[in-house]
Parts: C-alpha cells; sequence; structure tokens
C-alpha cells in the first residue's frame, strides 16, 4: 500500500551521523516545520550496488541541503556495521566520506513500516517462526515534506539501482508546485514551463509542445 499522502511512518532508532558518532535515538521528526528529507533504503552494507548509491546521494549532497532538504540512508544492518564500513576507503569499497546520517534498522520495523522489506516473518508446518524472503530492505526512495507527509516514493528491486539526480528533479517539482501552484507536466525540469491545473491550462500546454 502506497504512503503517498500520507504521514510518514515514525522513526525511532540508532543511526550513524557525520560519519562517525552513533546516536541511539534518531528520529525525522527533528527536521518537521524546517526540512524537506529524502529517505532511501538500501539492502545492506558491504555489498556492491549500495556504495554507487550511497556516494551518488554524497555527491549530490550539496545541491540537496541547499534547496532546504536533508538526505538521510537506511538499511537493516546494525550501526556498528555502518561504522565499520564508513571507515572503509571509497577506492576498497567502502563509504568513507558520506556524512548524511545512516539509520540502523536491525529490527527491520522502519524498513517493514516503509513498506519495504523484502520479505516477512511467518509460521511454518510446525508452528515455528520463520522469515521468508530477503531480511533487508528494497531500494525504496522516499520525499517526505515538511509537514512529515509523504509526498512521493518509488521502490526498486534489488539489483535495480536508482537515479539519484530523478531524486533530485522530483525535490524541484516539488518546490515548484508549492512556490507557484502548477502542476509538472512530463519530463518537467527546473527552468521549464509548468501548467495550470484546469482544462484551458493543459490545453494551452499542449499547444505550445
Amino acid at each position: 500500500m502506497s504512503l503517498v499522502g500520507k504521514k510518514a511512518p515514525l522513526i525511532n532508532a540508532p543511526a550513524v551521523i557525520n560519519g562517525e558518532e552513533i546516536v541511539e535515538n534518531f528520529s525525522l521528526d527533528q527536521y518537521l516545520g524546517n526540512k524537506d528529507v529524502i529517505l532511501f533504503f538500501y539492502p545492506k552494507d558491504f555489498t556492491f550496488v549500495c556504495p554507487t548509491e550511497i556516494h551518488a546521494f554524497q555527491e549530490k549532497l550539496a545541491e540537496f541541503e541547499k534547496r532546504g532538504v536533508a538526505v538521510v540512508g537506511c538499511s537493516c544492518d546494525t550501526e556498528e556495521s555502518h561504522l565499520a564500513w564508513l571507515n572503509v576507503p571509497k577506492d576498497k569499497g567502502g563509504i568513507e566520506g558520506v556524512t548524511y546520517p545512516i539509520i540502523a534498522d536491525s529490527a527491520k520495523t522502519v524498513a517493514h513500516n516503509f513498506g519495504v522489506l523484502a520479505g516477512d516473518w511467518n509460521y511454518d508446518e510446525d508452528g515455528s517462526l520463520i522469515f521468508e524472503g530477503a531480511p533487508v530492505a528494497y531500494r525504496g526512495t522516499f520525499l517526505i515534506d515538511k509537514e512529515g507527509v509523504v509526498r512521493q516514493e518509488t521502490v526498486n528491486d534489488l539489483p535495480l539501482g536508482r537515479s539519484v539526480s530523478e531524486t533530485l528533479r522530483l525535490v524541484d517539482a516539488l518546490r515548484h508546485v508549492e512556490k507557484f501552484g502548477e502542476v509538472c507536466p512530463a519530463n518537467w525540469e527546473e527552468g521549464k514551463e509548468a501548467m495550470q491545473a484546469t482544462r484551458d491550462g493543459v490545453a494551452d500546454y499542449l499547444s505550445k509542445h
């Protein structure tokens, strides 16, 4: 079930911040009324596609911050695993140099609440508790506004890396909607013409394109 248009689930979990400090009770509430948030989930530390995405967000971090957006990562690993990976150089497959918060969801509750856990608990024929599927997060990306409402979400299967540039484009689209009250058509980018959400507005836009 999509979370778009709904309040983002509450988060209270350990995280590593500034690439070096573990905090026990990290929450997105600190951004309410102040910043939008890009919350992205990745499957697992010390893997192959994940560091490319994590570094890609870091490379665009200044662009997100310039737009008043906080970037937060999350996986089902422990905070100790995050910290260890953050101490591995980039040229050796690590994520050293990443400064935005990375949530440790070892209980898998955050991924479950956001609907991106790639499996779930169940019972076998003997009544024993088992986990079916992969005990990791899909590559979910959530754009959460200053009121704590999810405005956009995408979920990729495990082998499919996401586009950080597309995530930034969606932030720009949200900003444009909030500022001008216009809607953004297909392939809209910052600086391009948007349109009014009326029959005449749509007709006028289409007549020009």
